[in-house]
C-alpha cells in the first residue's frame, strides 16, 4: 500500500460522491444533507417478525426436548475474573449475570435445527454480551440498541462471556434465554485476553480510532491474537447460524469476523456497525496491519458509521488506496461489493425523561443536590483519555480563575467510572485526575464550598437520569467520540419548562445533530470557560429554544430509527 496522505485526507472525486449521496434528502431544519431521512420506519416488517417469533416459540414449547448435558468448565483455580467495572455502557465492559445454571449444549447446531426454516432471525455479535434480567431497565449505549432490536424481533446474541479460562475452545455456552433473546458466549484464554483485548483492540485500535496516535502501541503478535479470537468467534458462531439469518456485528473488536465467517462458507448478509470514530486514512495507516484490516472489513456487506465524516474517511481509503471503484452507490473492492451508510445511534427520549421524573428515582439525586450550591455543572464519562477529562479539569480551573463572581455559587461534579483498570495507561489517567482534583480544590475551595467533586465510581441509570435533570449545565467534551449518548440523555432528561444547557465538543459525533448546544473545542481552555459562564447565565427563553431544537432532532433520529434503518439496508430493502 504505497499511498501517501496529508492528514486529514478527504478529497475524493466529487463525481463519485455525487453518485453515492444522490439519494439523500435535504433536512427541512438545517438545509443540509442528512442520511437519517433516507429510510421510512419498517412497521410492517416489525409486526411480521413479532408474529412469526411468537408462532415459532409456541411450537418449540410444545415439542419435547432431550436432556442437555452440562458443559464441563475449568476449575476455579484455572479461571481468572476481570475487574468488576461498569464504565459508560460500552460493549467491552459488560459482565453477564451467572446466577442461573449454565445450560451448555454439546451440539449448539441443534439450536438452528429446531427453528422454523422460513423464519429469518437476527443474530447479534459483539465483544461482550450484556447482562439481561426480566423487568430491569436496559443499560445505555450499544446495549440499549441491541437489546431493543432483539426484544422486538427475537434472535440470538453471541459474544465473549467475560471469563478467562485455561484454554479457549470453540464451544459456545448457552448462557441464558430471556424472553425472545437467546444468549451464547465463549470464554477466552489468558493469552487471548492479553493479545486480543488488552493488546491490539485497546492498545492499538482504540487510540488510533480516536486520533490518539501517540498512545498507540503495535505488536504483530498481538495482531495475530486479534485475528485468532476473531477466528474463534467465527468457528463458534457458524454452527448456530441458519442460512437465512441476518448477522449484525458491532464495533472495533470484530473487524475481521466476517472474513472468518466467509471462509467457513457462510453467505448470509453480514453487517458491521462501528460505534467508534473511523479516522482519516493517514491516521489509520499508522497501524502496520492496516491493509489486512481493511481487506477483512470488506467481507461485510454493509459497514455503518456514526457520522458522514467517519464514512468519508473509510471510503477515502477504499477508493484511493485499495483500488476500489464506485458502482451503483457502493464500492467494488477485493472482488466484493461493499455498501456503507451513516446511522447515528439515538436514545429512548420518553423513557429517559420518565426515569428522570420518577419520584423513587429522584430521592438520591435530590439528596445529592441538597448538599451542593445553587448551580451544578455535571459530567459523566468512562475514565478514558479520549474523553478529554484532563482538558476539562483545566478549563474548569480557568473558569474559576477568570469568573470569581461564580465562586461559592457553582459546583462541578465529574462522575468517571473506572475502565480497563488493568491497563497502565488508564491507571495513569486515574492518578493524574485525582491529583488535579485535589490541587484545584486546594487552590479555590472555601470552608463551606468545594468547587470540584470527582467521583471515580459508577452509578445506576435510575440515579443518573434524575441527576441529569437537576444539572444547570452538562459538559460533554471528548477529544474524539463516535457519538456520545450522555449528551443525548442529558437533553432528554431535562424539564422542557426549565431546561439546562448542553456544552458539547465539536469532535463528538453528537455535534453533527445537536448543533443547538454550545459547541466548543476541547483543546481551547478559555473557550470552554466562556461557555460555562454563558451556560450558567443564559436566559430561559434561549435555553428553551435550544432544548426544543435538540429534542426535535433526537425524536427524529431515535434509537428505533437507527435500528430499523441499519437492518433494512442490510437486508437490501
Amino acid at each position: 500500500m504505497g499511498c501517501a496522505f496529508e492528514i486529514p485526507a478527504f478529497n475524493l472525486d466529487a463525481r463519485q460522491y455525487k453518485v453515492m449521496l444522490a439519494d439523500r434528502p435535504v433536512s427541512p431544519n438545517t438545509g443540509m444533507l442528512t442520511p437519517i431521512e433516507r429510510s421510512a420506519c419498517l412497521y410492517q416488517l416489525l409486526s411480521a417478525f413479532i408474529r412469526g417469533r411468537c408462532v415459532r416459540l409456541n411450537a418449540l414449547n410444545r415439542r419435547p426436548r432431550p436432556a442437555r448435558p452440562t458443559k464441563v468448565r475449568p476449575s476455579v483455580s484455572a479461571r481468572a475474573s476481570l475487574p468488576n467495572e461498569n464504565p459508560d455502557n460500552t460493549a467491552d465492559d459488560w459482565h453477564p449475570h451467572r446466577s442461573s445454571p449454565n445450560l451448555a449444549s454439546e451440539r449448539p447446531a441443534s439450536v438452528a435445527k429446531e427453528t422454523n426454516p422460513s423464519m429469518s432471525r437476527l443474530v447479534v455479535v459483539s465483544n461482550r454480551v450484556a447482562p439481561i434480567q426480566e423487568g430491569e431497565a436496559t443499560a445505555g449505549g450499544l446495549a440499549a440498541g441491541v437489546l431493543d432490536a432483539l426484544k422486538q424481533k427475537g434472535g440470538l446474541w453471541f459474544g465473549w462471556s467475560g471469563e478467562i479460562t485455561a484454554t479457549s475452545e470453540a464451544k459456545p455456552s448457552l448462557e441464558r434465554t430471556v424472553g425472545p433473546i437467546t444468549l451464547f458466549t465463549v470464554d477466552l484464554s489468558r493469552q487471548d485476553y492479553d493479545e486480543y483485548y488488552r493488546g491490539f483492540a485497546n492498545d492499538t485500535l482504540w487510540p488510533v480510532l480516536h486520533y490518539q496516535i501517540g498512545l498507540g502501541h503495535f505488536e504483530w503478535q498481538e495482531f495475530d491474537g486479534y485475528r485468532r479470537v476473531n477466528e474463534l468467534f467465527a468457528e463458534s458462531l457458524t454452527p448456530l447460524v441458519r442460512t437465512d439469518d441476518l448477522i449484525w456485528v458491532h464495533d472495533y473488536h470484530l473487524l475481521c469476523l466476517a472474513d472468518g465467517l466467509r471462509a467457513r462458507g457462510l453467505t448470509n448478509r453480514i453487517g458491521l456497525f462501528l460505534h467508534t470514530p473511523f479516522p482519516a486514512p493517514g491516521v489509520f495507516m499508522t497501524i502496520p496491519s492496516h491493509a489486512d484490516l481493511i481487506r477483512a472489513m470488506c467481507a461485510y456487506d454493509l459497514v455503518g458509521f456514526q457520522t458522514e465524516i467517519d464514512r468519508t474517511a473509510f471510503l477515502d481509503y477504499l477508493l484511493r488506496c485499495a483500488g476500489g471503484v464506485v458502482v451503483d452507490g457502493a464500492v467494488k473492492v477485493f472482488g466484493r461489493v461493499v455498501r456503507t451508510g451513516v446511522y447515528p445511534i439515538g436514545v429512548h427520549v420518553d423513557e429517559v425523561r420518565a426515569q428522570a421524573e420518577t419520584p423513587v428515582n429522584r430521592r438520591q439525586a435530590t439528596r445529592m443536590r441538597a448538599n451542593l450550591m445553587e448551580r451544578l455543572i455535571l459530567s459523566v464519562d468512562r475514565l478514558d483519555y479520549s474523553k478529554g477529562l484532563r482538558q476539562r479539569f483545566a478549563a474548569f480551573e480557568r473558569f474559576l480563575a477568570e469568573y470569581p463572581a461564580q465562586h461559592g455559587l457553582v459546583t462541578f461534579m465529574q462522575i468517571a467510572p473506572p475502565s480497563r483498570s488493568d491497563i497502565e495507561t488508564y491507571q495513569r489517567i486515574r492518578r493524574e485526575l485525582e491529583g488535579e482534583a485535589g490541587r484545584i480544590n486546594g487552590r479555590f475551595a472555601e470552608v463551606d464550598w468545594v468547587p470540584l467533586r470527582y467521583l471515580n465510581r459508577s452509578f445506576p441509570r435510575n440515579v443518573l437520569m434524575p441527576l441529569y435533570a437537576e444539572a444547570q449545565a452538562c459538559l460533554v467534551t471528548p477529544l474524539r467520540d463516535g457519538m456520545n449518548l450522555v449528551a443525548k440523555e442529558y437533553v432528554a432528561a431535562q424539564d422542557p419548562e426549565e431546561p439546562g444547557v448542553l456544552i458539547l465538543s465539536e469532535f463528538a459525533g453528537a455535534a453533527r445533530e445537536l448543533d443547538a448546544a454550545l459547541l466548543v473545542n476541547p483543546y481551547d481552555e478559555a473557550g470552554m470557560a466562556r461557555a460555562m459562564d454563558r451556560a450558567l447565565s443564559m436566559a430561559l427563553e434561549e435555553r428553551q429554544e435550544r432544548h426544543q431544537a435538540m429534542l426535535a432532532v433526537m425524536r427524529t433520529n431515535s434509537l428505533e430509527r437507527w435500528r430499523d434503518r441499519f437492518e433494512a439496508d442490510l437486508r437490501g430493502n
